[in-house]
C-alpha cells in the first residue's frame, strides 16, 4: 500500500461501513474504514441473530483475553438466533463512569471489528468514530488498537483530546477525556478516565499508535486541530456540506432555503491553497465521488478523497438490500432526492436525510413512533441541581426531556437516529406492540451520481467498481476541463 492512500471509504453511520466493506476495500490498496459508531450495540444484536456465518465467533478467538470474550458471548449469544417477535437485548447506556461490563464490551466489539476488516490482507484499516458520541471512546480506541488500527478518524465536533489518548493507549497508559457537560462549572469533575491495566488479562507489548485523521470542515478547524491538538494530528479529511451525514452548521447566523434546508454560503468554503500550506496531508469529502474529483484533488495538492455515498451503495456495505435497492433505483431515474434537516438530529447538527417511502423521512412515519430512548448514544450530559451529571436526549419522551431541564422547543423535530440507523442495517427493534423501528438513510447530495458505478445490466456494484472507477484518470492522463467541486476554492 502506498504512504497514503488516494481514497478513503467513509465510516458512513452505524454498521453501513462494516468489516466486509472495510475488508474489501483495504485489499484493494486503499484505506477501508469500519464505523466505531455503536458497535457495541450492534455487536449485540448479532448475537442475537445468532452470529449468521460465525465471523463474531472468529473474531472472538482471536480476542487475546478469552475469559472476557467468553463472558460476553454467555450472555448475549442467541443459539440459531432470536424469533422476529422478540426484542433485541439492550446493553447498559453508556455513562461518564460506565460500569465494566460495558467497557468490556466496548473493547470486545471494537477489537472484533477490526480483526474482521483485516483478515486475509496486510493493508492498514481504519475506524471512524463521532467526536459527539464521548463516552465509548476510550474503551472504544483501545479495543481498536488492539486488533492492530491503522487509522483513526473523527468528526463531528473537534477531537483536539484524541491524538494525546492515542498516545497514552500506545503506551499502555492511563487515558484522560473530558466530557462535554452542558451547565459544568469550571471546577466540576467531567473526566472520563480508562487505564489499560484494569482490563489487560495477560502481558502485552506495547500497541501501535494509529495515524490521527481529523474530520474537519473549514480552514479555521483545521488550523485549531494542528496548533491546539494534544499529540500528533497526521492528516485532515475535509468535508463539505454535501457529504452525508452529520453536517456542520453554517457559519454565521441560520438561514433556511424555501425547502427548509440550511443555506451554505461563501463564509462555508475552504481554501485549498491554505490547506497546502498547513503542510500535512489532506482528503477532500463530499461530492468527491467520482474519477474527475480525484484527479482534481490531487492535482490541488490533496492526498487523495474520501467517498462515502458510493461505497454505502456497494454490494459489501452493510445497508439493507430493499433500502439499497430502491435508492439505487431512484438513481438510475435520477429522482433521488436528499434533505438537509435541521432538526432531525438530537446533536443540532443538520443531518442528511434520503426521501424514502415508509421511512421516518415521512412526516406520518414520524409521528406514528412512539418516543422512546434506548440506546442512548446521542444524549446531552448535563449538570443536574444536585450537582451530578444527568443524560438527556432530545428525542426522549418530550415530558422527560423538559423534567431534566430541556426545553420544549428543543425537541420539535427530533428523530431518534440510534434506533434508526440500526433499522437501516436489519436490525430494527420490536416494540411492546409488534412495531418496527423505522429506517431513516442518510447519504450525500450526490445521491444520484451512484448510478455510474452499474455497468449495463447490472443492479448492483462492488466496492472494486467503486475503486476501479475512482482511479480510471491515471497520473498523466487527459483531463476534461471541469468546474471545481462546490464548496472548494484554489
Amino acid at each position: 500500500m502506498m504512504q497514503f492512500p488516494k481514497i478513503i471509504q467513509g465510516g458512513m453511520g452505524v454498521g453501513v461501513s462494516n468489516w466486509r466493506l472495510a475488508n474489501a476495500v483495504s485489499k484493494l490498496g486503499q484505506l477501508g474504514v469500519v464505523s466505531g459508531t455503536a458497535l457495541d450495540s450492534l455487536f449485540v444484536r448479532r448475537l442475537g441473530d445468532g452470529d449468521p456465518g460465525g465471523h463474531v465467533r472468529r473474531g472472538l478467538d482471536a480476542f487475546p483475553f478469552p475469559e472476557m470474550a467468553q463472558r460476553i458471548w454467555d450472555e448475549y449469544y442467541v443459539p440459531g438466533g432470536k424469533a422476529a417477535s422478540v426484542p433485541y437485548a439492550l446493553p447498559p447506556m453508556h455513562q461518564r463512569r460506565d460500569v465494566r461490563k460495558v467497557v468490556e464490551l466496548c473493547i470486545v466489539s471494537n477489537f472484533v471489528e477490526v480483526y474482521l476488516a483485516r483478515d486475509g490482507h496486510k493493508n492498514p484499516v481504519g475506524i471512524n468514530f463521532l467526536e459527539k458520541v464521548q463516552m465509548p471512546h476510550l474503551a472504544s480506541i483501545f479495543g481498536a488498537m488492539l486488533a492492530g488500527v491503522g487509522y483513526v478518524l473523527m468528526g463531528a465536533g473537534i477531537p483536539l483530546h484524541i491524538p494525546g489518548v492515542l498516545d497514552a493507549l500506545a503506551g499502555l497508559r492511563p487515558a484522560h477525556y473530558h466530557l462535554a457537560v452542558t451547565g459544568a462549572s469550571q471546577d466540576q469533575d467531567t473526566a472520563m478516565n480508562f487505564d489499560p491495566a484494569d482490563y489487560v488479562q495477560s502481558p502485552l507489548p506495547l500497541l501501535d499508535r494509529p495515524r490521527f485523521l481529523a474530520i474537519v470542515s473549514s480552514n479555521t478547524l483545521a488550523t485549531t486541530m494542528l496548533r491546539r491538538a494534544t499529540g500528533r494530528v497526521d492528516g485532515l479529511v475535509i468535508e463539505t456540506p454535501i457529504a452525508g451525514g452529520h453536517n456542520a452548521p453554517p457559519r454565521g447566523k441560520l438561514l433556511l432555503n424555501a425547502n427548509g434546508e440550511p443555506i451554505y454560503g461563501e463564509r462555508d468554503q475552504v481554501d485549498i491553497a491554505g490547506l497546502r500550506a498547513l503542510g500535512v496531508p489532506f482528503w477532500m469529502a463530499g461530492g468527491y465521488g467520482n474519477a474527475k474529483s480525484l484527479r482534481f484533488a490531487l492535482d490541488q495538492g490533496a492526498a487523495g478523497v474520501q467517498v462515502g455515498t458510493a461505497f454505502a451503495f456497494s454490494e459489501e456495505s452493510g445497508m439493507r438490500p430493499d433500502l439499497k435497492n430502491e435508492l439505487l433505483a431512484q438513481a438510475v431515474t435520477n429522482s433521488g432526492v436528499v434533505f438537509t434537516d435541521p432538526l432531525a438530529s438530537p446533536t443540532g447538527f443538520p443531518f442528511k436525510v434520503a426521501i424514502l417511502q415508509g421511512s421516518y423521512s415521512e412526516a406520518a412515519v414520524a409521528e406514528a413512533r412512539t418516543r422512546v430512548c434506548d440506546i442512548g448514544l446521542l444524549r446531552e450530559s448535563y449538570t443536574q441541581p444536585n450537582g451530578k451529571i444527568g443524560y438527556r436526549c432530545a428525542a426522549e419522551p418530550v415530558a422527560n426531556y423538559v423534567a431534566k431541564g430541556g426545553k420544549v422547543e428543543e425537541t420539535v423535530g427530533r428523530k431518534c437516529l440510534c434506533n434508526a440507523l440500526m433499522a437501516n442495517i436489519g436490525h430494527q427493534q420490536v416494540r411492546k406492540d409488534g412495531s418496527l423501528e423505522p429506517p431513516l438513510v442518510t447519504v450525500g447530495d450526490d445521491l444520484n451520481t451512484v448510478a455510474q458505478f452499474l455497468k449495463p445490466g447490472r443492479t448492483s456494484y462492488s466496492a472494486a467498481d467503486v475503486v476501479k472507477s475512482l482511479l480510471s484518470l491515471s497520473a498523466d492522463a487527459v483531463v476534461e476541463e471541469q468546474d471545481e467541486p462546490v464548496y472548494a476554492t484554489a
